[in-house]
């Protein structure tokens, strides 16, 4: 059992990292088991591969523990764009999602669309960029058959309702791109059909980490398109193609990396280990903490303030003359952050600590000592 303080103490990186929304520095449980892994591989003895191998029913299983489904449900991904790549391209009918979301859904929606034809996009252009339920319901047709949302939206850190969304949509698809909320707040998943994460920015495992859970609505209803040979069940399927497995294993292409299974189950064990309750009250402190800072030097937030409506993600936009300086002062005192269209994203995690936020204090109000109201 690893209790907070242990895992709050587990981020042993340098002060200054406000971008975990980017990319997560891996912790040291990861970094441990990878080597040990790795060393076991070079060994050839079938046992070491097999107890590596092993790490991929662990992963599977923990992913779903989160969920609160069965393993059977999940399986692996490079990525949480594989993931929603197999969701996507197996869909027919109207596929609404909005404008703004990451482009591992729009491009990806869009591909589909264009090659097989069966797919109609209804694209939604929330005025405050938001997939809340009423933006949804206001846009459903006859015709929608699917809608695709993000957990967090990477833009602005908005926090989608799943259950909320649930109501809405009624017995349509909700497929949900959970990479910036997955173990750090609490959610329905339930409520939706599929779910794809991935586990290299807040569960800090590194790349090819991603999984996806596709429920029984979500395996009726969205044909495995992409499905490779791994997809079957049983042995390697030579001198015959049989049917795609009936269980999530349909939307797999080739074997998985063993070395990526065990540093995503790595890092999800200390998740379930805290809990991600414990975990998102912490999250949700820092985030304020960032808010804090914002509000007393006159920098706007379009995160929402409702702690049920954000995770770890906080935007600032400043105004447009404002933007380049106060980026370049975060950068000049050492912080790490995303600036993307005249916005700046502050992705703080549980471990980040009273040094980093100083700094931040520190970097908005030498921005604010020069700024020309």
């Amino acid at each position: 059992m690893t209790d907070l303080d242990s895992y709050l103490a587990s981020f042993d990186g340098e002060p200054g990292y406000l971008d975990w929304a980017a990319f997560g520095p891996l912790s040291p449980a990861v970094r441990s088991e990878a080597q040990g892994d790795t060393e076991l591989l070079g060994s050839g003895r079938p046992t070491s591969i097999d107890l590596v191998a092993d790490h991929l029913r662990e992963a599977r299983e923990l992913v779903a523990e989160l969920i609160g489904t069965d393993a059977e449900h999940v399986v692996l991904q490079p990525s949480t764009t594989y993931g929603l790549m197999h969701a996507i391209y197996g869909l027919a009918g109207g596929l609404m999602l909005g404008r703004g979301e990451f482009p591992s859904l729009t491009v990806a929606a869009t591909r589909a669309s264009e090659a097989f034809g069966s797919m109609q996009l209804q694209w939604v252009e929330p005025a405050d960029g938001f997939m809340t339920p009423d933006a949804v319901r206001s846009a459903l047709s006859d015709e929608t058959r699917a809608v695709a949302v993000s957990l967090v939206d990477f833009r602005t850190g908005y926090r989608t309702d799943l259950s909320a969304l649930r109501e809405v949509i009624g017995d349509r698809l909700l497929i949900v791109d959970a990479i910036q909320g997955f173990g750090m707040v609490e959610a329905d998943y339930l409520a939706a059909d599929v779910v794809c994460g991935h586990g290299y920015k807040w569960l800090r495992a590194g790349r090819g980490t991603g999984f996806a859970w596709f429920g029984d609505r979500a395996l009726e209803r969205i044909a495995p398109v992409l499905s490779g040979f791994r997809g079957v069940d049983g042995d390697l399927p030579v001198d015959a193609v049989p049917a795609p497995s009936a269980s999530a294993q349909a939307f797999s292409v080739s074997g998985v990396d063993t070395l990526a299974a065990a540093r995503l189950a790595t890092a999800l064990r200390e998740v379930v280990d805290v809990g991600v309750a414990q975990i998102e009250s912490v999250l949700s402190a820092r985030a304020t903490d960032v808010m804090f800072y914002a509000d007393r030097y006159d920098v706007p937030v379009v995160t929402p303030r409702e702690t049920e409506r954000r995770a770890g993600i906080v935007t600032l936009e400043p105004a447009p003359q404002d933007a380049a300086p106060l980026a370049a002062s975060l950068a000049n005192h050492g912080l790490t952050v995303t600036t993307r269209a005249g916005r700046i994203r502050v992705a703080p995690h549980v471990g980040t600590g009273a040094d980093t936020l100083r700094l931040f204090g520190d970097a908005l109000a030498a921005f604010s000592s020069t700024r020309v109201w």
